[in-house]
């Protein structure tokens, strides 16, 4: 057996000088976590300190050339796992923090409020779902913020939250929707490892929203998570009769369906109301998608990335591209396009200079129609 040893050591000498030489050791004991063929074989780190094994002197190994390349790895020398190690568990992106519930598709004052809660006792972050519509069978619609708008929106929300930026977190819905409330909140601890929740006091969980908010706080508590739930911000306007009054949900609180409505009616100062902000259009225009004379650019409505406002000519609007340049002017909407007139030339901005261009319209009037 002395004999086999020490021949086996001596052909893989070479794969010795990771004895002493730190990387080359590292990179060894990493690669011999995969499989390799049996016909190989490799010394992994406790193998090397076997009393049969004999590593060579001092002087032998001063005398060897260390390559800087590592040379490929043998196996290991028998089928023992020794040398693999378990990769450690990766923490949810959430971990620690406390996350505001609701679905966050206006990104509104009410929910605004939930994000300073949140970052008022730590990291504030909203969780949602995603792919509802399509799993409940509902009708796709336009979103009201764009996605590509979403960050700037929660940026602008930092000096209210401690200079903190909520972030988004999205859980896949069909893996959550026959949850009971109880295995919700025990996601949201033992496998998101969240450290508290935040929601409206009108807030519904579970498989057939078969949760209030005083089954969270409960549940909450069982699994050693803070429950903070907080008043809904109302809206001022009360018109909840013209919007929908067969919602159970409908109180009278500001909402997302309530921008839809104040959109659908051209309102854009409710909007504004709703929103904390003037609403912004979104659109994404290739090269051939749109045209421009001296003051005017068209793009047809495939170009929009979210909800619009309905058809109908609005002033004091302004056009944005990219953080620098903003242009005041005029919007009408028709039935296929969306027309700007510019109140500069439409060459002082690049819209021609881009194969693709990003263009947000924000409106600060109510339109006319």
């Amino acid at each position: 057996m002395l004999g086999v040893s020490r021949t086996i050591f001596t052909h893989h000498l070479r794969d010795c000088n990771c004895y002493l030489n730190h990387h080359y050791h590292h990179q060894q004991y990493k690669n011999c976590s995969k499989k390799k063929p049996r016909h190989q074989f490799c010394f992994t780190a406790k193998q090397l300190h076997h009393p049969l094994i004999v590593r060579p002197s001092t002087a032998t190994l001063a005398a060897m050339s260390f390559s800087t390349e590592s040379p490929p790895l043998p196996g290991c020398l028998s089928q023992n796992e020794d040398c693999q190690e378990s990769p450690p568990e990766k923490l949810s992106p959430i971990a620690g923090g406390i996350v505001a519930l609701g679905k966050f598709d206006a990104l509104h004052i009410g929910h605004r409020e939930l994000a300073i809660q949140a970052s008022k006792v730590g990291i504030p972050f909203l969780l949602s779902f995603v792919g509802m519509a399509e799993v409940l069978g509902w009708e796709p619609r336009a979103p009201i913020v764009a996605k590509c708008d979403r960050k700037r929106v929660l940026s602008s929300w930092a000096p209210n939250c401690g200079n903190l930026t909520p972030r988004e977190f999205h859980i896949e819905f069909s893996k959550v929707r026959y949850l009971t409330p109880r295995q919700f909140v025990e996601k949201l601890s033992l496998e998101l490892g969240v450290r508290g929740v935040v929601a409206g006091e009108n807030y519904r969980f579970g498989y057939k929203a078969a949760g209030d908010a005083s089954d969270l706080v409960r549940l909450c508590e069982e699994y050693g998570l803070g429950a903070y739930i907080i008043s809904s911000v109302m809206d001022k306007k009360q018109d909840s009769k013209e919007i929908n009054a067969s919602d159970s949900m409908e109180r009278g609180q500001v909402s997302s369906t309530r921008v839809r409505h104040a959109l659908a009616k051209g309102d854009m100062n409710y909007a504004s109301e709703l929103l904390g902000r003037h609403h912004r259009l979104m659109l994404m225009m290739e090269e051939n998608d749109g045209f421009a004379t001296d003051n005017r650019v068209s793009a047809p409505k495939s170009c929009l990335l979210n909800l619009p406002p309905v058809e109908g000519s609005y002033e004091n609007c302004h056009l944005s591209i990219g953080d620098e340049n903003v242009v005041p002017c005029r919007v009408m909407i028709d039935t296929t396009h969306i027309h700007l007139e510019l109140d500069v030339l439409a060459t002082c901005i690049p819209l021609t200079s881009q194969d693709f261009r990003l263009l947000g319209i924000d409106f600060a009037g109510s339109g006319t129609f």
